[in-house]
């Protein structure tokens, strides 16, 4: 996005910029200073360059403009603490929340109300006109959902980040909790809301979702003689349940071709979750819901799938994702690898790894959230 605004911006006109992107991901620009932070848990990079951003949106004048560009995994990237909160105690709680299970729109919604820069405060914190122009890589396309909405109306509360933490039972640290009690009391702000003045200038615009990104495969497989069938870009839940889910229609497609008729490939996007059971484990959601896929679907033929993240990077690893055929557990079984406990173990980055089925593109430095294809051939 920022390579793109540099082509296209007048030469003889002033831009200033900062684009921050997770560590790997940065490309060579002229007139927009890179920096590189953790993702998906946030580090002491993210925060100074999102402390220059603030500072930045404050300063400029009323005639100017602020061109945002926002992406997936800015939530992690623009990490600024509330005051009395520290990037270690941030840290922590993202680091829970993401082991809890907790869907993205919760861990945002705790995100939020601990951030100075997130949940509308940058937007509020600017005099001039604010373009945010937006790559969706949530369920809904919210703008208040992508990157915790930095320049979006934020419509959830204190009380509803309290109730996120008690119902995943994350405990916080002390200055997160402080804070949050704080907040309850009215002694510190809330968000801005919507309908509130300082959005008065503001224009939140989506220009991709990942609705196109399936579109783009369904004709991929359509031009290929495969009949596509996009199930939607909001599926979501545990992904080992919405696996038994996927196989059950694989079974009925299989069969009985009902109510599909091979060769169809089934089309989906959406982020699943994944609650960790035993932190050693490694391998992200994409890889968890295809490991669950073939255990359910126990090696049916003419079967085949494929799942990863459109940014190139599934969970903590160095894969997108991996593939799934119909002898895939049975290769990894033959090299004494146990996917029931492995799965358990949420150890499907081993399963994978291990027989050459991982998917590796890179970076690919855009984010329109998980892609999911199950194609079945005819007999």
């Amino acid at each position: 996005m920022a390579l793109a605004v540099e082509r296209h911006w007048p030469a003889d006109k002033k831009l200033f910029g900062i684009a921050l992107t997770r560590y790997g991901h940065a490309l060579s620009l002229e007139r927009i200073r890179w920096v590189e932070a953790g993702h998906p848990v946030p580090d002491e990079a993210g925060e100074q360059a999102a402390r220059e951003m603030l500072g930045a949106a404050r300063a400029i004048k009323p005639m100017d403009l602020l061109l945002m560009l926002v992406s997936g995994g800015g939530s992690a990237l623009l990490s600024l603490p509330a005051d009395g909160v520290s990037i270690a105690d941030l840290r922590t709680v993202t680091k829970d929340l993401l082991l809890s299970g907790a869907p993205i729109q919760e861990i945002n919604t705790v995100r939020k109300h601990i951030s100075a820069i997130q949940g509308g405060r940058l937007a509020a914190a600017c005099k001039a006109p604010v373009l945010s122009l937006i790559i969706s890589d949530v369920t809904g396309d919210d703008p208040t959902h992508i990157a915790s909405g930095p320049c979006a109306p934020d419509p959830t509360t204190f009380q509803d980040a309290v109730d996120v933490l008690n119902r995943f039972d994350v405990k916080p640290p002390r200055a997160v909790l402080s804070h949050l009690i704080a907040g309850l009391r009215g002694e510190r702000d809330e968000t801005p809301k919507p309908g509130s003045p300082v959005f008065e200038n503001v224009e939140n615009r989506i220009i991709a979702t990942p609705r196109r990104s399936l579109e783009a495969a369904a004709k991929l497989f359509r031009d290929n003689g495969v009949e596509p069938v996009i199930l939607g870009d909001s599926v979501t839940g545990e992904a080992c349940e919405v696996a038994k889910v996927m196989a059950a229609m694989v079974r009925e497609i299989r069969t009985h071709n009902s109510p599909f008729k091979p060769p169809v490939a089934l089309i989906s996007g959406g982020e699943c979750t994944v609650t960790v059971r035993r932190a050693n484990g490694r391998g992200g959601r994409c890889a968890e819901f295809l490991l669950a896929l073939g255990i359910e679907l126990g090696g049916l033929p003419e079967a085949y799938a494929i799942a990863a993240d459109t940014d190139g990077i599934d969970g903590s690893e160095d894969n997108a994702g991996a593939l799934l055929a119909p002898d895939s557990l049975a290769r990894a079984r033959a090299q004494g690898l146990d996917p029931r406990k492995l799965l358990a173990a949420n150890d499907s980055y081993g399963v994978f790894s291990s027989i050459g089925d991982l998917v590796v593109t890179g970076p690919t430095r855009t984010n329109v959230n998980d892609y999911r294809a199950i194609m079945i051939r005819p007999v």
